[in-house]
């Protein structure tokens, strides 16, 4: 007999080899109907898969993240079953479950997949769907498993199972069709109730420009036919919020392949929203302690060798610039951490020094795959709100509270509500990604793990997803329209105050190495910017938008009276324009609608002979009269609350 412990805390004792979909059938039949997968030690595994020791389980539905994951994996399984079908000659590469999905990557030798074909594999799947074939599991050996896919022709299966320890294969079969997988999936196909292919990418294998160009295709399944109806639906609004339209709408920002791919150029109005957003995160640096710094755009090669950057990274970086002088070599700078390092380095620190906090809107330069790069969500050239924090261990605990203290605060200003903070970990099985001790790693994840846990964070712990050098706390936000952002990052590091030699002196006289805290609320600017504009469909704050108020005369006639209202709002630092165009006011005010303008002020003559302006709100209507000066107290009164 074992142990299992559930949730709750309650403890079952069943026999060995019993599994998860036993238990949940015990507890409810209608629960293991909606049964998906199985969290067994904090690992998903089949729901059908025997238990054989004492362990901790989680019952996965399509509610929980596991669950989802699982059936999309299973769902490209099922896809490449329908795939096969049609075209018998299709290879297959890799086919992942994602946020939002899962994808296949195919080889389809000389025929072409095109969308048009959707249709016809979607029906494919719901038929093999409803034959609620099992996904069977089966331990191969390498011998064998090199054998099935050699007979079969497939390179890229070979690929990947020459990588793989003998004794560690697994195959995964459904209906007709064989994968090789480590799984998990879910039990049958019959979980599968609607199904929608999206899209179809060019993909090259594992990455490598070198090599062969598949077709990936994208696709979404759901356990209910109302829950893809909905999620189109969310996907129309995604449309609507789209980034990249509303900011050519909005004239924020423009892309030029003059100019060059993932490099994105900022338009005034931009960049007047995106300095508006650094001065007020730089004001509650300076409240919070931070000094500012400056570093170059390029460091010499050797910098990010010894900050292990090169060694991680180099691949990802653009290639380095050899200068005239023989042995001379510099890369675009790709991280900000080993500069500051080197400010930190550039003078003898004393105890009495710490904490020192530098803070930097750093330019740094990435060379993303050309297929990758989407808007300002993904871009060659990006700066990050940056900041890293030399401290002593007593010292810790209070400064990694002080930076999620900023990070809430920026997240109410913004009315981001709804996230949780991921702690990122090490991967245990593959420590060889990772620089430092095991002792400094185990004192990292303790420290930053207590912290968010004495803030009363929500959160949730995520293994292999920490920085090279340390620990992180992710802060993982939801927008208006329920997606998923990565928003938010603070990261503790002993490794890089070893690999520059960073010390201090102690009380004690002694010499001692200082704690290094990365941080960056915001993560990047482009990035930032991106999210922002997605989340609140183009209507920023009232205190961030580039244009605050527009002035609508109703004739040339009260040109002048617009233009003294004007006067008045810029010298009270309120961001406003005349709309002086020959066109009917009701044209106006839908065009002040559509540039999501916050306000609007109309004059005419009995406006101008009473001294007043009619105030309209953006999707709210008319407001009735103010006179101009109670009109600037509202706005600074209204923009005072928000910043509070």
């Amino acid at each position: 007999m074992i142990q299992i412990t559930l949730p709750d805390g309650s403890v079952r004792e069943v026999a060995q080899g019993t599994s998860a979909m036993d238990i949940a059938m015990s507890i409810s039949e209608g629960l293991a109907r909606n049964v998906l997968a199985a969290e067994v030690n904090g690992q998903v595994i089949d729901a059908v898969r025997p238990i054989n020791e004492d362990a901790s389980l989680k019952l996965l539905t399509w509610n929980d993240d596991g669950g989802k994951s699982t059936m999309w994996h299973s769902s490209a399984h099922l896809m490449a079953e329908a795939i096969q079908h049609f075209y018998p000659k299709a290879k297959f590469a890799i086919g992942p479950p994602v946020e939002d999905g899962f994808y296949y990557d195919i080889d389809f030798g000389e025929e072409i997949l095109s969308d048009k074909e959707f249709k016809k594999l979607e029906d494919k799947m719901l038929e093999l769907a409803r034959e609620k074939n099992e996904y069977v599991r089966e331990e191969v050996s390498k011998s064998d498993a090199i054998k099935y896919f050699t007979e079969r022709g497939d390179e890229y299966k070979l690929e990947l199972i020459d990588g793989l320890e003998d004794g560690s294969i697994t195959f995964y079969t459904q209906g007709s069709f064989t994968d090789l997988c480590r799984g998990p999936h879910i039990p049958n196909t019959g979980f599968i109730k609607a199904v929608k292919l999206m899209k179809l990418a060019g993909a090259y294998w594992r990455g490598d420009e070198k090599n062969k160009q598949l077709t990936r295709v994208y696709g979404v399944t759901f356990p209910k036919q109302k829950d893809l109806t909905d999620y189109l639906t969310l996907l129309e609004e995604a449309r609507k919020r789209d980034h990249r339209k509303l900011g050519k709408e909005l004239d924020l920002f423009h892309f030029s392949q003059n100019v060059g791919q993932g490099l994105p150029l900022w338009l005034p109005k931009g960049a007047d929203l995106r300095a508006r957003l650094e001065t007020f995160l730089k004001n509650a640096q300076k409240k919070a302690g931070y000094e500012p710094v400056i570093t170059p755009h390029i460091g010499s090669k050797s910098l990010y060798e010894t900050s292990g950057h090169w060694a991680k990274y180099g691949e990802d970086s653009f290639r380095p610039i050899e200068t005239p002088h023989e042995g001379e070599v510099y890369m675009l700078k790709p991280m900000n951490c080993p500069h500051h390092c080197e400010i930190f380095k550039s003078r003898p620190r004393s105890y009495k020094d710490l904490p020192i906090r530098y803070a930097e809107f750093g330019t740094v330069y990435r060379y993303e795959q050309s297929g990758e790069l989407h808007g300002l969500t993904r871009v060659r050239g990006f700066t990050q709100d940056d900041a890293h924090i030399f401290c002593a261990q007593d010292q810790i605990k209070d400064e990694i509270g002080k930076v999620i203290d900023l990070v809430l605060y920026i997240f109410k200003t913004l009315d981001f509500q709804d996230f949780i903070a991921q702690v990122s970990l090490r991967d245990p099985e593959n420590p060889e990604k990772y620089i430092g001790s095991k002792e400094n790693w185990d004192k990292a994840e303790k420290a930053i793990a207590e912290v968010a846990e004495e803030k009363g964070l929500k959160t949730v712990v995520e293994y292999g997803e920490a920085a090279f050098y340390g620990p992180k706390l992710d802060f993982m936000v939801r927008d208006a329209i329920g997606r998923k952002w990565q928003l938010g990052t603070v990261q503790l590091d002993y490794n890089l105050p070893e690999r520059f030699e960073l010390e201090y002196v102690g009380a004690d006289n002694d010499r001692h190495r200082p704690v290094m805290i990365h941080r960056a609320p915001f993560g990047s600017m482009e990035r930032f910017v991106a999210i922002l504009i997605e989340h609140c469909a183009g209507k920023f704050p009232l205190w961030l938008t580039p244009e605050q108020v527009r002035i609508l005369p109703i004739s040339e006639k009260y040109h002048d009276y617009a233009q003294d209202v004007l006067k008045v709002l810029n010298n009270s630092d309120i961001r406003a324009a005349v709309d002086e165009r020959a066109e009917k006011i009701g044209k106006k005010i839908r065009e002040a609608e559509l540039d999501k303008v916050p306000y609007m002020l109309i004059v005419g003559e009995e406006e101008q002979n009473s001294s007043q302006v009619s105030a309209r709100k953006q999707g709210h209507g008319d407001l009735g009269a103010f006179s101009v000066e109670d009109f600037v107290k509202q706005i600074e009164k209204e923009i005072k609350e928000m910043l509070a």
